[in-house]
C-alpha cells in the first residue's frame, strides 16, 4: 500500500468514525443501475428505516514543495469529500446534514494527522487555512432521490 493510500484509508477511517456518518466512500462510485448506485448510499437509521446518506473521497491536486536545502520534499494533498443526505422537510434534514458536516469537521480538527498517516500542517504559505473548508452546500440529484449535497476540502501534508 502507498502512503497515500494508507493515508486515504485514514481520512475514511475518521469519517466512518463519525456517528450516523452514513456510508462512506473511498473513491467516487458510479453503476450503471441507478437502483444499484443508489443501495451503496443507503443507510440504516437507528430508529429503524432507511435513508440516502453517503460520502465519498477524492484527491483533486497534489503540490510538491521543497522543504529545505538538503533536498527534503513534501507533497501538499488537497482532498475533497462529497455527501449527500435525502431531502425530507418534516424531519428538518438541512439541519441533521448541517450537523454531520459540524462533526466531520470537530472529528479532523481532533486528529489533523489522521492517527499518524500525515504530518501536521499548515506550512507557511498563502492558503493558511486548516481543518475542513465547506466549499458548497445545496440540493441537488443524486441516484435519482432530491438531496442536501455538499462539497468539503481539506488538506493534509506528507514528506516523501
Amino acid at each position: 500500500m502507498s502512503r497515500l493510500d494508507t493515508l486515504r484509508s485514514a481520512i475514511v477511517q475518521t469519517l466512518n468514525n463519525v456517528p450516523q456518518i452514513g456510508r462512506v466512500h473511498d473513491r467516487e462510485r458510479s453503476l450503471a443501475d441507478e437502483a444499484a448506485q443508489r443501495a451503496l448510499f443507503v443507510y440504516d437509521l437507528p430508529g429503524g428505516g432507511q435513508q440516502l446518506r453517503g460520502w465519498w473521497l477524492r484527491r483533486t491536486a497534489t503540490e510538491e514543495r521543497s522543504v529545505n536545502a538538503a533536498g527534503r520534499a513534501m507533497s501538499v494533498d488537497t482532498w475533497t469529500v462529497h455527501g449527500y443526505l435525502a431531502f425530507d422537510d418534516a424531519a428538518a434534514t438541512e439541519l441533521v446534514f448541517d450537523a454531520l458536516i459540524e462533526d466531520i469537521r470537530d472529528a479532523v480538527r481532533a486528529d489533523p494527522t489522521f492517527g499518524g498517516a500525515c504530518a501536521s500542517g499548515p506550512l507557511t504559505d498563502d492558503k493558511r487555512t486548516d481543518g475542513v473548508q465547506v466549499d458548497g452546500t445545496g440540493l441537488v440529484t443524486f441516484c435519482g432521490v432530491r438531496c442536501h449535497g455538499v462539497a468539503l476540502q481539506l488538506r493534509t501534508w506528507r514528506y516523501l
